[in-house]
């Protein structure tokens, strides 16, 4: 990725008909690692999540329960909000759609494209998925004629709606695709897209009030409510202070988005849809579209009717995590890019066990125990001397962690990290730094234990955005800056004087079944 001042990264916005699941954190914490992987590189990163609330379910949910639909989702907008508190989630906004700034822009919107003849109205009628909030075609459904996705029979809707003229910019979208083959991420997701593009035809973005009220007003005609891919996809901008006339000093700022992380559900919304308003509306497409893959249960896909839709914070309860650092690592680990993982509590467990407790935590405490039993945890000027092949390591794994951000390889990065500490604990073994003090080489035997604490500066850097808890943790142990940029980790981090006390050590992470897992000292 090319040197840049600003990194704009946004999630989709939740629909809050339902509470956060696995798949939502799934996206959230993908998000928020590369996020905060950015914010290590630029001085200036902003990441945008939120909720989508207008449209026929809520509405329809709202009335079933006898409450407002605005108090619907104020209860359960909250939920999304407590939900990425308790992982950690660092967006810098959160847009609700009903926000009336929003509401705003998108009638401004709206009205824009409607005057310059980009939206018109027409009667229509057509196979209406409400799951989806999309009409579908019949060569959209499955042999039983029902929506692929949500498993039911579309309605027959018919009414009179206003149009965006999708196929006008049918040709600008496949020559961008086309032009620019790292714009869909991963790559593969590209001729999924353009096969798409086939067949395409202008889409209703409003819907008659008779049949959908609880949406935003079309501004010339109160009859009608904008629909779904004007008010939910323009969150991206709106955010931001887009107006039609005059936009805001951060719009100007951070637009366009660098990535926008999606699941490949909504690829075809994303990439074709948003791609086109924007155009529309005379501007930059984003840089990326990243669409990750579906997150499984014990291999089986999520299903309210097979009762298996996990939730994040039933698993932070089940395993009595205080910190969310161990759920956040395995699911940004979970799947290579774009394609589908799987959470089940056993592999949870000995994932983050074997990578994060036995490996990383592990060699940290006992290093810094071998320095206050030796050397009351005092590093001397003899101890020193960098080894040069572990630091050329280092230097290649943050390298190689960079590289692989730059293609959104989240799980890819991962392994290079874990890769870093393996190399790190077969050095501990092969110097035997215990044997070395039972010898009383003591420069030797200080000198390795130095060049394990420095290379753990740079692990606590780079697993920093994966667990943030975790990483701060290290880092106090190490007396290291944690919030060092990452071209500015200069490995002369660990300097001579009394570095850290017995009193002071404390495990990072303890093991899942450990009865004192998580329990860690965090002040």
């Amino acid at each position: 990725m090319e040197k840049q001042d600003k990194f704009y990264i946004t999630t989709a916005i939740d629909y809050v008909n339902g509470a956060p699941h696995i798949g939502h954190a799934y996206e959230k914490i993908l998000t928020d690692v590369i996020f905060r992987h950015f914010s290590q590189r630029v001085n200036d990163a902003y990441m945008l999540t939120g909720t989508d609330e207008h449209g026929i379910k809520i509405q329809k949910t709202s009335q079933s329960l006898n409450i407002e639909p605005k108090d619907f989702c104020d209860m359960n907008a909250q939920k999304f909000i407590d939900a990425w508190k308790l992982l950690d989630i660092n967006y810098s906004q959160f847009i609700r759609t009903t926000q009336e700034n929003h509401k705003k822009s998108v009638q401004n919107i709206f009205d824009k494209l409607l005057k310059q003849g980009d939206i018109y109205k027409n009667s229509y009628e057509g196979l209406y998925c409400a799951g989806c909030e999309a009409f579908l075609s019949e060569k959209d459904l499955d042999e039983n004629g029902f929506c692929p996705i949500h498993k039911k029979k579309p309605e027959v809707v018919k009414e009179e709606n206003y149009f965006f003229k999708l196929t006008k910019y049918k040709d600008r979208i496949i020559n961008h695709i086309k032009q620019n083959p790292d714009f869909i991420v991963p790559d593969f997701r590209a001729n999924e897209v353009l096969n798409q593009l086939e067949n395409l035809e202008d889409i209703s973005v409003s819907r008659a009030k008779s049949n959908v009220n609880w949406g935003i007003d079309v501004l010339s005609d109160p009859e009608q409510v904008i629909y779904v891919w004007i008010d939910a996809l323009s969150n991206y901008i709106t955010a931001l202070g887009y107006d039609t006339k005059n936009n805001s000093e951060k719009f100007d700022k951070y637009w366009s988005a660098d990535v926008q992380v999606i699941g490949k559900d909504i690829l075809k919304f994303h990439s074709i849809y948003w791609s086109a308003i924007l155009m529309a509306l005379d501007l930059p497409l984003p840089k990326h579209i990243l669409a990750h893959g579906w997150i499984t249960i014990d291999e089986t896909k999520m299903s309210k009717s097979l009762g298996n839709v996990v939730s994040p914070s039933s698993i932070m309860e089940a395993f009595k995590m205080d910190i969310p650092d161990a759920l956040r690592y395995y699911m940004a680990s979970a799947a290579p890019i774009g394609k589908d993982g799987n959470y089940s509590d056993n592999d949870f467990k000995e994932k983050v066990n074997a990578h994060l407790a036995n490996s990383m935590g592990n060699l940290l405490n006992r290093t810094l125990s071998m320095l206050c039993k030796y050397f009351d945890g005092e590093i001397k000027d003899s101890f020193i001397n960098a080894k040069a092949e572990l630091f050329d390591k280092a230097k290649q794994t943050i390298d190689e962690v960079k590289h692989h951000f730059d293609y959104f390889e989240v799980a890819e990065a991962s392994l290079k990290i874990i890769e870093l500490v393996d190399v790190l604990n077969k050095y501990v073994t092969d110097s035997a730094p215990w044997t070395l003090a039972k010898e009383e080489k003591w420069d030797e035997c200080g000198n390795v234990l130095y060049n394990v604490l420095e290379i753990m500066c740079v692990v606590s850097s780079l697993i920093y955005p994966y667990c943030p808890n975790i990483a701060k943790s290290m880092a106090k142990q190490l007396k290291y800056d944690i919030n060092t940029k990452l071209d500015d980790i200069n490995f002369k981090n660990i300097r001579s004087g009394k570095l850290i006390s017995k009193e002071e050590i404390f495990p990072v992470f303890l093991r899942l079944d450990s009865e004192l897992a998580d329990k860690t000292k965090k002040n």
